[in-house]
């Protein structure tokens, strides 16, 4: 009985309920989409950096565990020295470059040879590999998006390049250039970002770090195997990012606490008459809290529901019109985001509740 009036009194009332349901699904769409990119990105770029194929990177003191974002390039001569090193197979240098034209990414300039003997040759969905100094690898995502092939040119960095070849996304950046090249359009001759290494065996990896660290002069290198770069890849370790996911949640819980106040303080003050009613035919003060609060959770329930639809929808369409753009399905953030609409619907509609259960039936009853 008490179900069937909580669902004639929503009906009753449909664009009061419609509204609060959609505040509802906003507020969950919010939390998953935004948190939802932030790992999308994150983990994006462990996975690519996964892709390399190294397993030990040897960085300049000072040096981010980010992409991009390092200590002044020292000299690729300190790749012949980790060459040297027992259980070495391959160095290949790197360095790094931000650019900003069109959105932040990291530009690659590589040593084609020695970083493909890293993990294997790239795999070219068209062309092949650099022709030439002003030559450009890009991969599929960039490729898709842009709107390019093999042949076209593009803007990096102010320099005109010729786009050589396409390849597989997963492999470090997204674009990639001829060192020499990148060298000479950021003032940076024969120097490097990173070194990526290649071990006869994953096994040896630590104690290529404490030997890499033993050696004079790179007391202070940032080195790390593979696995304990990646692990650095958390939100703990990313500045600012637990904060900004915490104001997140916090204007996306304030929203439905508003909401949903709103809509039941409403309710409650509409319904004077009809709770009147309910407290001369007996009804306790716990009965009348619990239609409130039912109504509630019925509202939050159908608008979570849409916010999940509706960001399951909306990551599927930005990865088809932005595929650079990941953003991460999380069974675990959707759990959460649950929780937290269902706690901002039932704090919303707790002193609204109080109120009806206070009322007086003879003055409710008299109430026009």
């Amino acid at each position: 009985m008490m179900n069937k009036m909580v669902v004639a009194n929503l009906v009753h009332r449909p664009i009061r309920s419609l509204i609060s349901i959609v505040a509802i699904a906003l507020e969950v769409t919010l939390i998953l989409l935004i948190v939802g990119l932030c790992y999308g990105i994150m983990n994006d770029s462990k996975n690519r950096t996964a892709g390399i194929g190294a397993d030990v990177i040897v960085q300049p003191p000072g040096s981010s565990f980010l992409a991009g974002i390092s200590g002044a390039p020292v000299s690729v001569k300190i790749a012949d020295v980790l060459r040297r090193m027992p259980h070495v197979k391959v160095v290949s240098p790197v360095i790094w470059q931000i650019a900003t034209g069109g959105g932040l990414e990291v530009i690659d300039g590589i040593d084609l040879p020695s970083f493909e003997a890293l993990g294997g040759p790239f795999q070219y969905v068209q062309g092949g590999p650099f022709q030439g100094p002003d030559d450009a690898l890009v991969d599929d995502y960039v490729a898709r998006q842009r709107h390019v092939k093999v042949g076209d040119t593009m803007e990096i960095l102010n320099h005109t390049f010729r786009i050589s070849g396409i390849v597989e996304n997963g492999r470090g950046a997204r674009k990639f250039v001829p060192m020499a090249t990148l060298q000479d359009l950021i003032g940076a001759k024969d120097k490097a970002s990173v070194f990526y290494v290649k071990l006869d065996d994953p096994a040896n990896a630590d104690a290529v770090v404490a030997a890499v660290k033993s050696q004079p002069g790179m007391e202070k290198y940032s080195v790390l195997s593979t696995p304990d770069y990646l692990s650095m890849m958390t939100p703990s370790h990313l500045p600012g990012f637990r904060p900004f996911i915490g104001v997140v949640i916090g204007v996306s819980l304030v929203i439905g606490f508003l909401v949903i106040f709103q809509s039941m303080y409403t309710a409650v003050m509409e319904r004077t008459r009809e709770i009147g009613i309910l407290k001369a035919m007996g009804a306790s003060k716990l009965y009348i809290v619990n239609v409130v609060l039912r109504e509630t959770v019925l509202l939050a329930v159908v608008g979570i529901l849409v916010g999940i639809a509706v960001s399951l929808a909306a990551r599927i369409g930005i990865q088809q019109r932005w595929p650079l753009v990941h953003i991460d399905q999380s069974n675990d953030w959707m759990i959460r985001a649950t929780i937290i609409a269902i706690v901002g619907s039932a704090a919303g509609a707790l002193y609204p509740a109080y109120k009806a259960a206070q009322k007086d039936p003879i003055d409710a009853l008299a109430y026009e």
